[in-house]
């Protein structure tokens, strides 16, 4: 017999919605039980995956990338909730950062796939059919970015020079680290794969920098009066998991495929990836305040 409480719970939400409950109630009667293969939408994620050549492994490249994007949708999902909620407690943001860290543990440790779990001389040739789609062109990633810092933390030095003195946000596009991967400022030239990016996403960005302007994670936790250590420490080391200890697996892993065997090979977004990968080029922190003037010097190393 159903509980007469939750009967009433029942009429009461939707009497507060404005609804008929009895409707709800007798669509109840003819609704299908849910499971998991509909929850999860396991046969439309398990064929999503396109491959353009017969390389097996070629399913492996497309299955680490898709799952990189989740885990970056799952942390734009709980940025979200720090820059859009007001007077939230330390204690809701060392649970997010701890989760955040620990998503991006999962990012750092996934490169394994990336390093060891495709073949070198197989992956060597169906990439050159990817050109000139890169990982460069993940738009979570600069969303991320967007979230959780000021616009200025994200042109790094030699673009800092660049800037005017009372630099707008369009100043700040031009000049972001990221596009010094496919723009060259000496001929004006750029790539096709920044020019696809920019084409599709820059609007969007600038949208969303507009949106968060005053709200991103740095202006939050600078809007807090006397942060806890445990908070800034919590918020460091995310900036250093994010910011560093990731790029650098990720450099590491492309020096596999494409910076051994005695050749040095083009990334499929003609990148200079050498140099972009590396943190100490990109400069990229979220809390540039939190570290010291050596630590900022040393970024990367």
């Amino acid at each position: 017999m159903i509980n007469d409480e939750i009967i009433k719970a029942l009429e009461e939400k939707y009497s507060n919605l404005g609804e008929n409950p009895e409707t709800y109630l007798k669509g109840l009667l003819q609704a299908k039980p849910i499971n998991y293969w509909d929850y999860i939408q396991v046969d439309t994620l398990l064929s999503l995956q396109k491959t353009r050549t017969d390389f097996k492994d070629e399913e492996i490249f497309v299955m680490y990338h898709q799952v990189t994007e989740l885990t970056l949708k799952m942390m734009i999902h709980e940025i979200k909730q720090l820059s859009e909620g007001e007077n939230l407690s330390e204690e809701i943001w060392i649970t997010k950062l701890d989760r955040l860290k620990r998503y991006t543990r999962m990012l750092i440790t996934s490169f394994d796939i990336m390093k060891d779990g495709m073949s070198y001389d197989d992956y060597n040739i169906f990439r050159s059919t990817l050109t000139p789609a890169s990982g460069f062109q993940s738009a979570q990633f600069r969303i991320l970015e967007i979230y959780c810092t000021k616009l200025e933390n994200l042109v790094n030095s030699q673009g800092q020079e660049r800037l005017p003195i009372n630099p707008s946000a369009n100043d700040y596009f031009e000049n972001m680290y990221w596009k010094d991967a496919g723009y060259n400022r000496r001929t004006g030239k750029m790539t096709l794969t920044l020019g696809q990016f920019i084409e599709k996403y820059e609007t969007d960005f600038k949208t969303l920098a507009e949106k968060t302007k005053g709200k991103t994670l740095e202006e939050r936790v600078k809007q807090m009066k006397n942060p806890s250590q445990e908070l800034k420490d919590k918020l460091k080391q995310f900036d250093h998991f994010y910011n560093v200890a990731w790029p650098l697996v990720h450099l590491d892993t492309a020096n596999h495929y494409l910076n051994s065997k005695g050749k040095t090979k083009t990334a499929t977004g003609g990148s200079e990836w050498q140099k972009y990968l590396h943190p100490k080029y990109q400069q990229r922190k979220f809390f540039p305040e939190l570290w010291s003037a050596e630590e900022i010097a040393n970024w990367g190393e």
